[in-house]
């Protein structure tokens, strides 16, 4: 496996990345003042509130709350995943991007720039044939019949093929090179050295497409009694089974501010319910619901809701999809499942009952919390002593899988209601934590909080708008000292901008991406400037000394509290002798 990309290289493309240029390029911007202004690529508005700072090298959208560095926009706008947004950065500059195993990893080679392109020649052809084919009458019939559009069948490229062995190899070109990669990405199957067949025959045709629009894959629905009825395309250095959700570029293309996705089971439950409306439906090609899956939905929403037909076989996958969601969860973050009736999927129900009625389906959708404990209290009398014993030792394997914060805390509360355990006695099992520290130390923050953190978040903020202050600060060790909020971000700031005093807002947030730490630093990053640069500065240097004597007398209260306690040191004490001595001295 590659290294990792160095960091070093991601600041590299940063600082030589003009994200104003970048930006203009998709979106129309115009010079306000100091930044540049447009109406937001991320939500229907009409008066700009999309800022973007050259200064900063960082964008913030003050309606919907969107910002980041040039990276995140690509990943955005452009639908990239943050490794090929930096290939999408480093092919501007016409840079390699190095691996901290020592190689390089070039954007995809010429070979597989060419496996893409028969791809898509390959979805070109098909569409084709589904509308000229002699044979595409029974294909054009089946769609009809069950309810889609030409526009639908369009959005989502349906094609045909017809029942013919070697049709791609004679649409594609059939020399032995071209047809050795048609086998590379599943379109051909290699029988004998020379003699190659076709892997779909007579099917319809569905592409399966990554985020930038590039197909992958296909799934077959077969026209006849040939079996497997639904076929994909195995396993090739495109396509990965196990990791792609069929339908979810047509999710976000056809929701810019994509928020929640409904999680079906086949291509024509997706493609049906886009054709009544409910254009935000994906599917597992074949494979149970992976937390790889879910977490490439949390990284584009918030809200997830698990669609499964009503029999023993989708209550089964549901739970599967319930483990592997867990570890994923966190605040903010909801998944819900829907049940269907007996004998109906999403295709068929939502043709006989309509969108409206569908979407109060979803929106009644049990939440997680309801369906595990619902689950588990199946077949468990909880009157009883030993059913609420079942039930506790069934629930806490599952809840030590969720990550600690609120959420656990809040179904172990719920555990505890129902099994009437002591919550303190369950937190300390689950979570290895009880409930009344947890409080405490909530308490401990609230109060940290209001002793003032004002200092600690300006010297952050001023930081932000102007790096190269760092400068001007040549020890601030004694900022360990102080007890507030942020001072262990304002310290991991300075010791960063002291190793690379020349990187913008943007590089700076760049390093704590996905992180706490980074989304304080954007919210701050993402406040307008009110001072001008030597104002900046002059706010940084008082910032600076009143922090300095809060650390001072924050080190004389620790060493008044040893010295009556009786630990203080031989060091200790000479150290508050003389710090009276220097008081004694400022009074007089």
């Amino acid at each position: 496996m590659a290294g990792k990309i160095p960091q070093q290289f991601i600041d590299d493309i940063l600082s030589r990345t003009d994200i104003v240029e970048l930006i203009d390029a998709r979106v129309t911007l115009k010079k306000a003042g100091k930044d540049f202004q447009a109406c937001c690529p991320f939500h229907g508005e009409k008066t700009p509130s999309f800022t973007v700072s050259q200064s900063k090298q960082f964008y913030h959208c003050f309606g919907c709350g969107a910002h980041g560095t040039a990276i995140g926009f690509l990943m955005e706008y452009d639908n990239l995943d943050f490794v090929e947004a930096i290939h999408e950065l480093a092919d501007t500059l016409s840079l390699e991007v190095p691996r901290e195993d020592g190689g390089t990893q070039q954007r995809p080679s010429t070979n597989t720039k060419a496996l893409f392109s028969l791809t898509g020649q390959a979805n070109d052809f098909y569409q084709k044939q589904l509308r000229e084919h002699p044979q595409k009458d029974k294909a054009v019939d089946y769609l009809k019949g069950r309810g889609l559009s030409g526009q639908i069948a369009k959005r989502f490229a349906i094609g045909f093929c017809a029942d013919e062995w070697r049709a791609i190899q004679t649409a594609l070109g059939s020399d032995e090179h071209l047809r050795e990669q048609l086998v590379e990405v599943g379109l051909l199957i290699k029988k004998s050295a020379n003699d190659y067949y076709d892997r779909f025959r007579h099917r319809i045709m569905f592409p399966i497409r990554d985020l930038r629009g590039r197909v992958i894959g296909f799934g077959g629905r077969v026209l006849s009694d040939d079996t497997p009825k639904y076929l994909n395309s195995p396993e090739t250095p495109l396509f990965h089974k196990g990791k792609e959700l069929y339908g979810f570029y047509e999710a976000c293309q056809s929701n810019r501010n994509l928020s929640q996705v409904i999680v079906v089971e086949g291509y024509m439950d997706v493609v049906a319910l886009a054709q009544h409306g409910i254009t935000y439906a994906v599917a597992t090609l074949g494979t149970a619901t992976s937390g790889e899956h879910i977490e490439r939905l949390f990284r584009k929403v918030d809200d997830i809701v698990f669609c499964f037909d009503g029999d023993r076989a989708g209550r089964d996958a549901a739970w599967r999809a319930l483990e592997n969601a867990l570890p994923t969860l966190r605040e903010g973050r909801q998944i819900r499942f829907l049940f269907l009736p007996d004998g109906e999927d999403p295709d068929t129900l939502v043709r006989k009952e309509g969108n409206e009625r569908f979407n109060q389906r979803i929106t009644q959708a049990n939440t997680l919390s309801q369906y595990l404990f619902d689950h588990l209290s199946t077949d468990v009398d909880a009157s009883s002593i030993d059913g609420r014993a079942r039930l506790a030792e069934a629930t806490k394997p599952l809840l030590k899988k969720l990550p600690q914060g609120t959420f656990q805390q809040m179904m172990i509360a719920e555990l505890a209601q129902r099994t009437r355990i002591d919550v303190n006695l369950l937190s300390v099992d689950i979570s290895g934590d009880t409930v009344k520290q947890t409080q405490i130390n909530q308490r401990q923050q609230a109060t940290i909080t209001q002793r003032g953190p004002s200092l600690v978040r300006k010297a952050i903020t001023v930081l932000l708008h102007r790096p190269n202050l760092v400068t001007a600060a040549t020890d601030t060790s004694w900022l360990k000292d102080i007890d507030q909020a942020g001072i262990v971000l304002l310290l991991d700031l300075l010791e960063l901008l002291r190793q690379q005093p020349h990187l913008s807002t943007g590089g700076i947030l760049e390093h704590w991406r996905d992180t706490e730490h980074g989304r304080h630093l954007a919210k701050l990053a993402a406040q307008p400037a009110l001072l001008e640069s030597e104002a900046l500065a002059a706010e940084w240097d008082d910032a600076l000394t009143r922090l300095k004597s809060a650390a001072s007398e924050a080190q004389l209260e620790r060493l008044e509290e040893r010295d009556r306690l009786g630990i203080a040191n031989n060091d200790e004490k000479a150290e508050l002798k003389r710090r009276y001595q220097e008081l004694g001295q400022r009074k007089d």
